[in-house]
């Protein structure tokens, strides 16, 4: 049982909330310090949001770097640092948290080294030495951390969590507004043309059911409103739509390099079938048309689903085998800090 302090976002809505609970459930000891809760005014202001955004949080690291003093100086000393995201973090925050005398842990499920998010991981990537471990989803990750000095790099597949995403006991249970046929979870982006896509499948006549924020913001809105269903989902609800669905969309984020998502283990654990886009990763992890269904296009898609609609005892086959499969990776959050854990605690 080791003594934690997890500095990252404690919403429980959060992946970053999801791990340090899973750390709490394996017996840890975890102090959460939340830095987007204390600068949330800043953080969420309309004028300086964009601006710390764009700037890598520079205008942010003198307020940062007292904070953390205050953390330091208040705080009796910890076995093991966790740092989820680490964006806001610059070189002497880090500098400062080394005066505790123990591991400091990066993990980032994010992009920080690629090009989409401009510069915002400048103050990350500037402290990147100065961490002990740091974790990342992505080999390009991996390799261009271990290029600015990263003392230890480690690579984990995106995970799912054990108690947030367990699936419900009963179909029964799901409100029915979460059953549909095929739906997709997820926000609508300006430069990822998720909406062109399935609009296209609604076109082929893919009977589509839309969750997420800003779709409104779609150039497609007038198209996709009449099978758009709300805002994001978490907690409950978003296991809810997963499960209660026949089928349910993976689609990638191209500007971060994604050739796997979160969707991809969560999918499969809450008892939905994951119909995902076809990348050497989703092969990896899934043996396709038996354990998930892939696509390289939306003409291919519609036409996997369609397919599957056609066929409930396949479907639920495949469903039944990616469950088995996600389950056997040993992928859900306490898995993945448990090995963390392990790595720097020797």
């Amino acid at each position: 049982m080791a003594n934690v302090l997890y500095i990252g976002d404690s919403n429980l809505g959060s992946t970053s909330g999801h791990r340090a609970n899973a750390l709490k459930r394996l017996q840890h000891n975890v102090n959460i310090q939340d830095p987007y809760q204390i600068f949330a005014n800043q953080l969420n202001s309309r004028l300086m949001s964009p601006i710390h955004y764009r700037t890598g949080y520079r205008l942010l690291q003198r307020s940062m770097v007292q904070w953390i003093i205050d953390l330091v100086s208040a705080t009796p000393k910890p076995d093991v640092i966790w740092v989820d995201s680490g964006e806001l973090l610059g070189l002497a925050c880090l500098k400062e948290l080394r005066k505790f005398g123990c591991p400091i842990i990066l993990y980032n499920v994010d992009d920080p080294t690629g090009k989409r998010d401009g510069r915002r991981f400048d103050s990350l990537i500037n402290s990147i030495q100065e961490y002990d471990c740091v974790v990342v989803v992505r080999r390009e990750t991996e390799e261009e951390c271990k290029k600015l000095g990263a003392k230890q790099v480690i690579r984990v597949l995106r995970s799912y969590d054990e108690v947030e995403h367990k699936p419900f006991a009963n179909l029964s249970d799901i409100p029915a507004k979460y059953i549909s046929e095929v739906v997709f979870i997820g926000t609508w982006m300006r430069h990822e043309k998720r909406d062109e896509f399935l609009l296209e499948l609604l076109n082929q006549g893919v009977p589509i059911s839309i969750w997420g924020g800003r779709w409104q913001k779609s150039p497609n809105w007038a198209a996709l409103e009449s099978v758009y269903c709300g805002g994001a989902l978490s907690g409950r609800d978003y296991v809810a739509a997963i499960q209660g669905s026949k089928l349910c969309l993976g689609l990638l984020s191209k500007g971060n390099r994604d050739l796997h998502t979160q969707r991809s283990l969560e999918v499969p654990f809450a008892g939905g079938l994951l119909c995902a886009e076809r990348t050497t990763e989703h092969q990896e992890i899934y043996q396709e048309g038996k354990e998930a269904v892939f696509w390289s296009d939306a003409s291919e898609c519609a036409e996997v689903c369609k397919k599957l609609l056609l066929n409930d005892a396949l479907r639920e086959q495949i469903r039944l085998a990616g469950t088995a499969k996600v389950k056997s990776l040993k992928v859900g959050n306490e898995d993945i800090c448990r090995r963390i854990l392990a790595a720097v605690l020797q």
